[in-house]
């Protein structure tokens, strides 16, 4: 296992012990957490997905899925 994934799964067990002991602490309305923490969470999650799922266009081994156009391209002609 690498350390960057041990590190992850720790930061990802962490969040909600932190936020049980957070609402523990300050008395804080467990609708008002769930309320904001839904609010929230699809941003989040499509950071995250962005940050971590993107496309890498450093390889030019591999054909790229969508073609840079530079400018307008000329329509076809049609000889008869």
């Amino acid at each position: 296992m690498k350390k960057s994934h041990m590190w992850m799964m720790i930061l990802c067990c962490m969040i909600p012990v932190a936020g049980v002991v957070a609402v523990s602490l300050f008395n804080v309305s467990l609708n008002n957490v769930l309320f904001y923490g839904m609010v929230l969470l699809c941003p989040l999650s499509h950071l995250l997905m962005m940050r971590f799922m993107g496309h890498d266009h450093a390889s030019p081994e591999q054909p790229s899925q969508h073609q840079h156009h530079t400018g307008p391209t000329p329509a076809p002609t049609q000889e008869k």
